[in-house]
């Protein structure tokens, strides 16, 4: 197993309470859609630490109107399995990297732990209105700013069948683009988890060969790139497929850096 990673985090300055700020008319902001299942919607423990009011930085609440964020970043979601299941996801370490006064930043994040992209792709058989869901989010949310990235992980539920992944990605993110006026959106897509916490006898590699095909991303689907999960460590043991509260702001930030790159921020 790979050594625990330490992190170096800056202590967040509080605003005081929402209420304080909640009157404050919005407008410009730099908004992400931030989608996908439990990692996204996060499993790395809450502590004091990440509990601060992030500065210029606003979460689409339950009312699809923007107060200041706080953890849990998916509380809101509206196809979440309940405020219990939200701990700690890359939004906040994203967020972090990401804004700032003069580019404050607006996030949706609305993820499923445990969905399958099936659910996920436009006009699915089988769906808890995942696609229409982000849509409708995002198009409200879109009166306060303009849309910049979509960043996605999941894959955990799926990462048995990449080549047929590599579809279904593709078509999911073109469609959004599609649905939401914006065809060159720029999307990032992370690895999950490199240890074998599959355990499938028939299938000795693992998660290898998905993470495989997310890394070439971008020779697939245009305006892309992938988030590597190197390094990262799991939340209890190598039998569990999500990331511990380190590993999750190292994610964020690394996510970060790719939408920084392909926005030319």
């Amino acid at each position: 197993m790979n050594k625990k990673i330490k992190i170096t985090e800056e202590k967040g300055v509080s605003w005081g309470s929402s209420a304080a700020h909640a009157e404050k008319p919005l407008k410009n902001l730099d908004l992400y859609l931030c989608v996908g299942q439990s990692n996204m919607a996060g499993r790395g423990k809450l502590s004091p630490e990440v509990m601060d009011t992030l500065r210029n930085v606003y979460l689409l609440n339950a009312e699809d109107k923007f107060e200041p964020a706080v953890n849990p970043l998916n509380r809101y979601s509206t196809i979440g399995k309940g405020f219990g299941w939200q701990q700690l996801g890359p939004a906040y370490g994203f967020a972090k990297e990401m804004a700032t006064k003069k580019h404050p930043i607006g996030l949706i994040v609305n993820a499923r732990g445990g969905s399958s992209i099936r659910s996920w792709v436009k006009n699915a058989k089988q769906s808890g209105g995942y696609y229409d869901e982000a849509v409708r989010r995002t198009k409200e949310a879109m009166k306060y700013g303009t849309l910049k990235a979509i960043i996605w992980h999941q894959g955990e539920a799926d990462c048995h069948h990449s080549e047929a992944y590599r579809e279904k990605i593709t078509q999911l993110m073109t469609d959004l683009r599609n649905d939401l006026g914006m065809p060159d959106l720029p999307v990032v897509v992370g690895q999950i988890a490199q240890w074998n916490w599959t355990r499938k006898p028939h299938i000795p590699e693992g998660t290898k060969p998905f993470n495989d095909m997310i890394k070439e991303i971008s020779a697939f689907l245009p305006h892309s790139a992938c988030v590597s999960s190197e390094g990262l460590t799991p939340l209890k043991d190598e039998t569990d497929p999500h990331f511990d509260a380190a590993s999750q702001i190292i994610l964020g930030r690394r996510y970060a850096k790719e939408v920084k790159k392909l926005i030319n921020k």
